[in-house]
């Protein structure tokens, strides 16, 4: 009940109060102000929907990728990985706490993309998009599975759990930390993403940062959920669309709602944004390699 209550207040209310403040709260003349700084850029949307995408299902790949290593190194069982999941095969008391080594591997890749990000920013434009979005994978694609396992001891941070003793408390310690650490992460990806604006007048005013984040972040981020389906299918409808929704949602509603309240100095120094194609291309390649390659499932 108290990680229901808490959910339901953190992922829904709280975006949804700071929004309505943002609507609400008055504004000066500002008008005009939008209109000179926040022209939309389709090729900045694009951009970022397809690093999204990129970003996304790589992080996805971490995970299965490190749920099957560890295994593999267990006497008596033989993993396989596949696209979009993993299977294996035999038994051995320690599968249940690597059940959760994948999650800790995307919360690893997230964590040092968050620092590359701070302390080695790229100059480029474009791989500065692909690192917040490799950051917020790895981070809010880990955060939920916590969550999930402190009340569901079948999921695969559930077991890791259940194998590592620990008590309804302890559970409960975890999922509230992994619900307050999501607007953290997405308001300070916020100011990132800010940064990335050509102009001091896309940031200097709450609609402009408004407008501009939804240019960069909300619109490309839901547009690349269309863009993840084809890398999870075929899959039951369920596990093909709920991963990627949830992920999507519960960081871009944050990133939407505080945008108007996040103030950045200036833009950073960067490079100009790159041809969307090169961003399309990757992505195709990764598709390839997921369909040809992974779906057939390849044995440790």
């Amino acid at each position: 009940m108290l990680i229901g209550i808490a959910a339901a207040t953190l992922l829904i209310v709280g975006p949804l109060i700071l929004g309505l403040r943002g609507v609400m709260r008055p504004h000066r003349a500002q008008r005009d102000e939008l209109q000179r700084g926040a022209r939309w850029s389709w090729r900045l949307t694009a951009s970022s929907a397809l690093l999204y995408a990129i970003a996304f299902n790589l992080t996805f790949f971490i995970q299965e990728l490190f749920l099957v290593l560890p295994k593999a190194l267990l006497p008596g069982v033989t993993p396989t990985l596949f696209h979009n999941n993993h299977t294996w095969e035999g038994d051995h008391p320690l599968t249940s706490l690597f059940q959760g080594s994948g999650a800790l591997a995307t919360f690893a890749s997230g964590l040092l993309c968050a620092l590359l990000l701070r302390h080695r920013p790229p100059v480029s434009r474009t791989w500065r998009i692909f690192l917040i979005w490799m950051t917020y994978s790895g981070l809010l694609q880990t955060l939920p599975q916590v969550v999930v396992g402190a009340v569901y001891p079948g999921n695969d941070v559930g077991m890791a759990m259940e194998y590592l003793g620990f008590d309804p408390w302890a559970k409960t310690a975890a999922a509230l930390a992994a619900l307050l650490a999501i607007p953290v992460i997405a308001l300070q990806l916020t100011r990132a993403l800010l940064a990335l604006a050509d102009r001091p007048a896309q940031i200097e005013s709450a609609r402009a940062r408004s407008a501009f984040i939804f240019g960069v972040a909300t619109l490309p981020a839901l547009l690349a959920i269309l863009l993840i389906v084809p890398f999870r299918m075929p899959r039951e409808w369920l596990e093909v669309l709920a991963p990627p929704i949830v992920v999507t949602v519960i960081g871009v509603a944050w990133m939407q709602a505080g945008a108007w309240r996040l103030r950045v100095p200036r833009p950073d120094t960067h490079t100009p944004l790159a041809s969307p194609l090169y961003p399309l291309g990757a992505l195709l390649a990764l598709l390839l390699v997921f369909q040809l390659l992974l779906r057939p499932g390849i044995r440790f």
